[in-house]
């Protein structure tokens, strides 16, 4: 069993910068791959990025690269999502997300985290 609790989000300006960490429970967390995902109202959960679980593997969704960037610390059970240059469009509750393949398809992650809102204005 894996719990997971996002922090960092909140209301920024388009153009700034947030920081999103996600802190795990467990002893085996380097086991697993760690994504995160955004949904946005009225729309369908979307990945974001994913991190093999050691670390040495990542992707990123074509709608944030360039501007967002996955990292994990297994010392401290912990992977973050660093955003940079925030557009209004991502807006959206981000969920980091545990499971033992690497995939960006949701279904494939066993543990979610509550969510954090992530609110960008123009």
């Amino acid at each position: 069993q894996v719990q997971l609790v996002e922090s960092g989000g909140g209301l920024v300006q388009a153009g700034g910068s947030l920081r999103l960490s996600c802190a795990a429970s467990g002893r085996t967390f380097s086991s697993y791959a760690m994504g995160w995902f955004r949904q946005a109202p009225g729309k369908e959960r979307e990945f974001v990025a994913h991190i093999t679980g050691s670390g040495g593997r990542t992707a990123i969704s074509d709608s944030v690269k360039g501007r967002f960037s996955i990292s994990r610390d297994n010392a401290k059970n912990t992977v973050d999502l660093q955003m940079n240059s925030l557009k209004p469009e991502d807006t959206a509750v981000y969920y980091c997300a545990a499971g033992l393949y690497y995939s960006s398809s949701y279904p494939r992650y066993d543990y979610w985290g509550q969510g954090t809102q992530v609110t960008v204005s123009s």
